[in-house]
């Protein structure tokens, strides 16, 4: 078969039609080939066969396209036993924390890599960028996203956890489980990057105890898993952007996760919380940035047990950093919620159900006018029709 079928739509391949020939796979357009001719010399519409014969050529060419999905073996009895007696709760929990992981890890082994680097013969720029750390922390969110999210539902960060509780009926009583693990992945990613460049990390810390410098603080290696601000940032000024740029998340999120939302699609969801994520990262991560409770405090014990409860202290922005992200992503959510979301277009497109049932929408409707624009519609139809 030619390489090009197979990335023709599927629809497309009703229109072609494949000959029972000993040769190379060659695709003859149906439009091409001559219809029955009478004794008149007049074509024949045989509609049904033609109907039938483009049936059989769409169930044919559907199967020769899928020769290349993968096959799965049969799913015995004691496998579906095994996966029902899951407990729920576990499974999310354990999603949480492997999807918090995955983001955390990519994003501060980006940022270790660069701040370890700082003084090297071949320059930092060799060893990644704010550029390299945005894009680290956009692909483990969309890799999160992608492979945890369909057990947990994707929140991989407290704050979006308090907002589903808020706004979409999250049981609150999941809230505190998800908010540990989330915690728990990012303290067993940072803990990770601390295994992985363990030696860098102590030849690093020797010097600084050798020059007497501190070893937390902007450019220390603590500084690697937890953002901490350099000493010329106020608290007010570090405040503004973590507000700011956790508002803007937190917006983000709630657009793309709304089933309204005609511009997103499902599997495009990933990219777009990802691409949120990079920008802020892109723009206010120079000037210490944390957007994430479980990508704060996980990594920030990791590094109180390495570098000392500094972590905590220093320039006393471990609660900002930990903290503001909650109130900023409540009100950026709160602000979709009340001013743009539009609760009867998910209704309409079949996502959801009024809460008293067509009763309910029923009377919604009648008392916003749309059944009597409708009735006026139709009688106008009826009325002035040829």
């Amino acid at each position: 078969m030619d390489d090009s079928m197979e990335h023709l739509p599927l629809n497309a391949t009703a229109s072609w039609k494949f000959p029972r020939t000993d040769s190379a796979h060659t695709l003859i357009p149906l439009s091409t080939i001559p219809t029955a001719v009478d004794h008149n010399g007049h074509g024949h519409d045989h509609d049904h066969d033609h109907d039938a014969t483009e049936t059989d050529l769409t169930n044919a060419a559907a199967r020769w396209l899928k020769r290349s999905e993968p096959t799965y073996r049969p799913i015995s009895e004691r496998r579906l036993r095994f996966e029902s007696r899951r407990p729920t709760w576990l499974r999310e929990c354990i999603a949480e924390a492997i999807g918090v992981f995955i983001f955390v890890l990519c994003g501060i082994s980006s940022i270790t890599s660069f701040t370890l680097h700082q003084s090297d013969d071949l320059g930092v720029t060799a060893f990644g960028s704010i550029f390299q750390i945005g894009w680290a922390f956009a692909v483990g969110v969309a890799i999160a996203v992608i492979t945890c999210g369909p057990t947990s539902g994707g929140h991989f960060n407290p704050a979006i956890t308090l907002a589903m509780a808020f706004w979409q009926d999250f049981p609150w009583r999941k809230v505190p489980y998800y908010i540990f693990s989330q915690i728990l992945g990012g303290f067993t990613a940072a803990l990770l990057v601390v295994c992985m460049y363990y030696t860098k990390f102590q030849h690093i810390t020797d010097e600084l105890i050798a020059a007497g410098k501190p070893l937390v603080g902007g450019g220390s290696p603590a500084s690697c898993l937890a953002p901490m601000p350099h000493d010329d940032q106020t608290l007010g000024y570090v405040f503004a952007a973590e507000f700011f740029s956790d508002a803007f998340i937190g917006l983000a999120i709630w657009a793309a996760l709304d089933p309204a939302n005609p511009f997103i699609q499902p599997a495009g969801l990933p990219f777009v919380i990802g691409i949120a994520y990079a920008s802020m990262i892109w723009g206010f991560g120079s000037l210490t940035l944390s957007t994430n409770l479980a990508r704060d405090l996980g990594p920030r014990m990791v590094a109180a047990i390495f570098w000392g409860r500094e972590a905590f202290t220093d320039h006393a922005y471990a609660p900002i950093g930990m903290l503001v992200n909650v109130p900023a992503t409540l009100l950026a959510t709160a602000v979709y919620e009340l001013c743009m979301r539009d609760s009867f277009a998910i209704i309409a497109k079949g996502h959801a159900r009024h809460r008293d049932g067509d009763e309910g929408l029923y009377r919604h409707m009648s008392r916003c006018g749309m059944l009597d624009e409708e009735r006026g519609y139709l009688q106008h139809v009826t009325t002035h029709r040829d």
